[in-house]
C-alpha cells in the first residue's frame, strides 16, 4: 500500500509532469495554507518553478475553492466547477453544524443571492461580506452569515491570496464569474469521483474514500462499480478496492528520502494513516487544532518532522527526527534540505538545515 501510494503520487522518483496535471492528477492539493500547495508540487515535479503555479493562478486556469472535507483545495478550474456540485451537500451539513444557530430565522435563498451579488460586485473579504449582510440582517452573527454564503456559493479566493512569495487577505467572489469564459463544467458523477480517488489514493477501503471527500453513503457507488474494480485484503482482513491497472509496485522499490509538504493529502486522505505514517508519530505530525506539519519520508514512511523559518536574511530548514538516524540517512537528509531551502528561500544570503535530536 506505501509503494501504491507513492508511486501514483509522484513521490517515488520525481516527475516530469506539468503543473496543470499533476493537480489534477491529485484531484487537488490541500491549500488553507497558502504556500504548501508550492511545497506539494516541489516535491514530485522535477526543477518545478513556483512562479508556473502563480502564473495558473493569474491565469485562472488553478483557482483556490472549498470542496473535500470543506476544506480549501488548489484544483484546475475544470474541477472546481464540476467537483463543487457532488461535494455541495456535505459543505452545507459541515457549515451549518458549526455556524447555523448564527443565521436563525435568515432565508438561505435570500442570503445566497444577497452573497453573490456582493462578491460579484467585487472581491470580499469574509469580515467586508458579513459586514455587508449585517445591514441587512441585524439580528444574525456577521461571521455566520459571510460562512453561510461560502457554503451556499461556490467562492473562490482571488490573487494575490495563494501567489508564492506574496500574500493577501482571503478575497472572495463566485466561481461562476471568476471563471466565466475561462472553462466550462466537464460532466463529472460520484462515480467519477470515486475512480479518481482510487487512481490517486488506492487501493482503499469505501470508509477511506469518505474520509478523504468527507461524503457519507459512499457504499453504494462503489457497489455500482465494484464490476470494475479489483479487490484486496489488508493485514486487518478490510477490503481494499482499485483500479485493475493502477500502479502497484514491489514493496521492495526503493525510495530516496523526500520531504513532503504541511497538509500533504497522502497524510489526509485514509483512515488508516499507518500506509506512511506511523502511529507512534501521528501526534507529532497532526495537532488537535487541524495543522498537519511538513514531512520526511524515509524509506517511504514518516520518520521527522520539518519547518523553514526566515528572518533577516536567513534561512533555516529546522528537522526534528522522530528517533535515531544513521549517517548516511543524516546526510542526505542535509542534502534534500538544502535543495527545499534554495528552493523557498532563493535570495538568503545565509542558509542552513538544523537537526534537532532525535527521539
Amino acid at each position: 500500500m506505501n509503494r501504491a501510494l507513492l508511486a501514483r503520487q509522484g513521490l517515488i522518483e520525481p516527475t516530469r509532469w506539468t503543473v496543470l496535471e499533476t493537480v489534477e492528477r491529485l484531484v487537488g492539493l490541500q491549500a488553507q495554507d497558502p504556500q504548501a500547495p508550492y511545497y506539494g508540487l516541489w516535491s514530485r515535479i522535477e526543477g518545478f518553478d513556483p512562479e508556473a503555479l502563480s502564473q495558473l493562478l493569474l491565469d485562472r486556469a488553478v483557482v483556490r475553492v472549498a470542496l473535500q472535507r470543506a476544506t480549501i483545495h488548489l484544483v484546475s478550474a475544470r474541477d472546481a466547477l464540476a467537483l463543487r456540485p457532488l461535494l455541495q451537500e456535505l459543505i452545507e451539513r459541515a457549515t451549518a453544524t458549526t455556524w447555523g444557530a448564527g443565521i436563525a430565522g435568515v432565508d438561505r435563498d435570500a442570503l445566497a443571492a444577497a452573497g453573490r451579488a456582493l462578491v460579484d460586485e467585487e472581491p470580499r473579504t469574509f469580515a467586508q461580506l458579513g459586514a455587508l449582510l449585517g445591514e441587512r440582517w441585524p439580528e444574525a452573527d456577521p461571521k455566520a452569515l459571510a460562512q453561510h454564503v461560502r457554503a451556499l456559493v461556490s467562492l473562490v479566493q482571488v490573487p494575490p491570496r495563494g501567489l508564492w512569495g506574496r500574500g493577501g487577505a482571503a478575497a472572495h467572489t463566485s466561481a461562476d464569474a471568476w471563471l466565466a469564459g475561462v472553462t466550462e463544467a466537464p460532466a463529472r458523477s460520484l462515480d467519477d469521483l470515486v475512480r479518481r480517488y482510487l487512481a490517486a489514493f488506492g487501493p482503499a477501503t469505501v470508509q477511506d474514500v469518505q474520509k478523504w471527500s468527507g461524503l457519507t453513503r459512499v457504499a453504494p457507488v462503489v457497489e455500482r462499480l465494484r464490476p470494475e474494480l479489483v479487490s484486496f485484503s489488508d493485514e486487518a482482513g478490510r477490503e481494499l478496492l482499485d483500479l485493475p491497472d493502477a500502479p502497484r509496485p514491489d514493496p521492495d522499490t526503493p525510495i530516496a528520502l523526500r520531504l513532503v509538504a504541511p497538509f500533504d493529502n497522502i497524510l489526509l486522505s485514509h483512515v488508516d494513516t499507518t500506509r506512511v505514517l506511523p502511529a507512534e508519530h501521528r501526534g507529532r505530525v497532526m495537532t488537535q487544532n487541524g495543522l498537519v506539519s511538513g514531512t520526511v519520508l524515509v524509506d517511504g514512511f514518516v520518520q521527522a518532522g520539518w519547518k523553514v523559518q526566515q528572518a533577516r536574511g536567513t534561512a533555516t530548514l529546522a528537522v526534528t527526527p522522530y528517533g535515531k538516524m544513521n549517517k548516511k540517512t543524516e546526510a542526505a537528509l542535509r542534502r534534500e534540505g538544502e535543495r527545499l531551502l534554495a528552493f523557498a528561500a532563493p535570495g538568503a544570503a545565509e542558509r542552513a538545515v538544523v537537526l534537532s535530536a532525535g527521539g
